[in-house]
This record gives C-alpha cells, sequence and structure tokens, in this order.
C-alpha cells in the first residue's frame, strides 16, 4: 500500500514539502495539501496590475543563500531568476531622505562614518569611542538588538539605522527581535572573542561581491508556486483542519466539516499562532512553545502610477521612527527589478508588531494613506491607474531573544510522523522556509526508514 502525506497548510513551505516527498516517494504516494484559503502559496501573492505580475506578499529572496536558486534549478526555472537593477534604497528620517547607511549587518554599523548625516554628532562620537569602553559579553547570550546596540552606539543608531531593516523583514523592531536571529555572524564574532561591538560588526560583514544581493522570478513567485504544485502531484482539499490525532496507523486529521483524513505521516506548514489548537492533545509541549512566538500583521497597497511619474532613481525607502508617514516602507519595484510596461509599480508596507492597523484599517484608507506618504516622500501627487490592497494577518513572526531554544522545544514535543515548516522556525524569508520544508520532509523520510 502506497504512503499517505497531508500537509496543513499550502504557503510556500507546505508546496516545498510536498514536492520534496514526492521526488522521495514516488508517483504512487499520495499527497493532500490541506488548506482553506481560495489560492495556495499563502503569503506569496502575484497580482496583476495594469497587465503586469507584481509580487504583493514578499517580493524578494536573498539570491547569496543557495536554496532558492537551488530549488529553480531542479525545477528547470533558473532562466526565470532576476536580479535587481543596482538602485539602492533610501532612509526616511527626521523629515529627511538619507542614503542607506553602506557597510552595515542589517543596519549595525561597522564604522561610525557610515552613519554621518543619519544620525547627529553627539552619537558619532559615542560610536567612534566604543572599542575603548569596557565591554563584557557571554557567549551564547542573545540579548534584543535594540539593548545591544542602544548601549554600545546610542539610541539613534537603534532608531535611525536598525529599526528601519528590522521593521521591513519582521514588521517589528530592535526591541522585538534578538540579535541571533537579527545578527547572527555578529553574535558569533562576539562568542569567538571579539573585544566590542565595533569590531564584531567589522568582522561579520560579508565580503563584497558583484553580484545582486536580492533576486526575484520574472512573472512573481506564481511561476514557482504553480510548478511546485505541479511536480507534486497534490491533491488540494481547500478545508480547515481542526486537530490532528494519533489513529490505529499512522494520523487522522479532523477537519472543520467533520471529515477525517489518514495520513502515514502529517507536515504542519501553518503559522505559529494555528499550530497549538492541531496538537493541543497530542503535543502540548509543542502547543506551549508556539503560543510564545509573537506575530505581527502586515498590509500592502500596491499601486501602478503613470508612466513618467518622477520618482528617484532607488529601489525604494525604508522609514525610520515616528513622524508624517504611515508607511514603514516603499519599495519602488520599477526602479529596483527594471519596468516591465509602460506603469510604475509601487509597494507600500504598513503595520507593525503590537498594532492593530493591517486589521482594522479600511481598503480605502489605506489608499489614501498611501497617495499621501507618496506626496511627502516625493512631491508626487499622481492618481493610481490600478491598485491592490492585501492583507497578512498574524504572518509576521518575531525572533526574540531565545528564539532557537524555543523552536528546538517546540520540535522535541512533537511525535515521530509529525513535523513542522514555516516562517517561524528558521528564518522569515523564503530560502529559510525552502530549508525548513526541506528538513520536515527529510525527517519524515528518516521516520519511515524506521518504521516509525
Amino acid at each position: 500500500m502506497s504512503a499517505a502525506y497531508c500537509i496543513v497548510g499550502g504557503g510556500i513551505s507546505g508546496l516545498v514539502a510536498a514536492y520534496r516527498l514526492r521526488v522521495v516517494a514516488g508517483p504512487d504516494a499520495s499527497i493532500t495539501v490541506l488548506d482553506p484559503a481560495d489560492r495556495l502559496g499563502g503569503v506569496l501573492r502575484t497580482e496583476r496590475l495594469c497587465g503586469q505580475p507584481l509580487d504583493v506578499g514578499a517580493e524578494a529572496f536573498v539570491a547569496r543563500r543557495p536554496e532558492v536558486p537551488a530549488l529553480l534549478g531542479e525545477l528547470g526555472l533558473s532562466g526565470k531568476q532576476i536580479s535587481t537593477t543596482g538602485a539602492r534604497p533610501l532612509i526616511y528620517s527626521e523629515g529627511r531622505l538619507h542614503q542607506l547607511p553602506a557597510d552595515t549587518v542589517n543596519g549595525i554599523p561597522s564604522r561610525p562614518s557610515a552613519l554621518t548625516g543619519l544620525v547627529d554628532d553627539a552619537t558619532i562620537r559615542w560610536m567612534l569611542d566604543e572599542p575603548r569602553r569596557p565591554f563584557s559579553w557571554r557567549p551564547g547570550a542573545d540579548p534584543t538588538v535594540a539593548e545591544l546596540v542602544g548601549d554600545r552606539f546610542g539610541e539613534q543608531v537603534v532608531i535611525r539605522s536598525v529599526d528601519p531593516l528590522l521593521a521591513g523583514v519582521y514588521s517589528g523592531s530592535a526591541a522585538t527581535i534578538g540579535i541571533r536571529a537579527a545578527a547572527p555572524t555578529v553574535a558569533t564574532a562576539l562568542d569567538n572573542g571579539a573585544r566590542s561591538l565595533s569590531e564584531a560588526v567589522a568582522a561579520a560583514l560579508p565580503p563584497p561581491r558583484a553580484d545582486s544581493v536580492f533576486g526575484a522570478i520574472e512573472g512573481g513567485y506564481q511561476v514557482l508556486l504553480d510548478e511546485l504544485v505541479r511536480r507534486s502531484g497534490v491533491k488540494w482539499a481547500q478545508v480547515a483542519v481542526r486537530t490532528v490525532r494519533p489513529a490505529a496507523r499512522g494520523w487522522e486529521l479532523v477537519d472543520d466539516e467533520g471529515s477525517r483524513w489518514r495520513a502515514d505521516a502529517v507536515v504542519l506548514a501553518v503559522p505559529a499562532p494555528r499550530v497549538p489548537s492541531l496538537v493541543e492533545d497530542l503535543a502540548p509541549r509543542t502547543a506551549a512553545a508556539a503560543r510564545r512566538i509573537p506575530v505581527a500583521s502586515a498590509a500592502v497597497v500596491a499601486l501602478a502610477l503613470p508612466g513618467g511619474t518622477p520618482l528617484p532613481e532607488q529601489s525604494g525607502v525604508l522609514v525610520a521612527g515616528p513622524g508624517p508617514l504611515r508607511a514603514k516602507a516603499v519599495t519602488l519595484s520599477s526602479r529596483k527589478w527594471g519596468r516591465r510596461g509602460s506603469a510604475e509599480m509601487v509597494r507600500l508596507s504598513y503595520g507593525r508588531f503590537a498594532d492593530d492597523l493591517a486589521r482594522n484599517t479600511g481598503d480605502e484608507e489605506l489608499l489614501a494613506w498611501a497617495e499621501q506618504d507618496l506626496a511627502t516622500l516625493f512631491g508626487i501627487a499622481a492618481d493610481p491607474v490600478d491598485s491592490r490592497v492585501v492583507r497578512w494577518i498574524d504572518a509576521m513572526p518575531q525572533y526574540g531573544p531565545g528564539h532557537a531554544d524555543l523552536v528546538a522545544e517546540l520540535r522535541a514535543g512533537l511525535p515521530h510522523g509529525v513535523v513542522v515548516a514555516g516562517a517561524y522556525l528558521d528564518g522569515i524569508g523564503v530560502p529559510a522556509c525552502v530549508a525548513s520544508a526541506t528538513r520536515a520532509a527529510a525527517a519524515l523520510v528518516v521516520d519511515a526508514g524506521h518504521g516509525a
């Protein structure tokens, strides 16, 4: 009898897990993705504005990590990978636009001069003095980024250089993210004996490379999603799973309609807040750990502006601190990836950890905010020719201090034959999701090899 796999969640993690299982289990295995959404892909979503594809969820991946380029190669899609134009982002701080500081690790500077003009002279002097001030570090420590960087470099560095990048990645801030998640190479350098934060950041800088840091897919992430669905040959059940429980052989999943699904093994590829209800009785330790992972919500306003709208030759803007802007980030997609049509494509991101903006603000109000923010930033007053508003509720996990230990506890509480995958485990980006799905599928294969 062929194996039966059930995957709860049809985002990128679930679809990669399905593809990996198909490769190993062969054509006779039954692979079912259970997801109540109106489309597969989770927070990867490609919309068409003025006939042009535009990603309105995640819109880029770190091209220097191997997972996505390798996956595209396996799927015969390497020719679809594109790079940025080389345009650089700006930071909006204190009512002015600044160049994004160079030679930083997620905004943590390796030299004070990189922040000249962005922070005041007193902060520059404090940074220059940092290597001479007493410093102690306990190997394995994981303070928040704000605690470490604020103490060593000053609050302005946190607010004006670090927070804008972390808001873009996590919809959080230096106060909610641990240093081991935000800057693992800096933490490693400190563990290895760096005598100051300045020395650690300098040691953690990646070597200069000519290629683009970020990549994307021509035609949008939908191209990848469609190929994963095709190659994995999944059956999509458009239902929500209520719980997972042991069966006489393997596992039984009960959906919101009361139907039961039998599986030899299960992948839970859902956001952290969905995990507890699925495994409360099966794995209470895992459920408790998942509850301790905070999440944020975000909204994306995608606009197609008339061709020729006077936008700067930059890839976008990251927003620092409080001020007149409601957006936390703006992506000038046509500048970042190159124009594909006559319109100028722009994305504005809203929502941060602990606010309810994405959940409670109406579409029309978000669209009005977007137009106001573009006017404030660039002095333009162009009426969009097309637009979309998309919300990602409770989709942005916060990698707080001790996150790796929390994830280890979460995984350890699961029985053999049930595994997890997703953005809340080993990294929030698409490459990390691909890695977590690959790890999950491999764990099931190992379990099967031992007769579990």
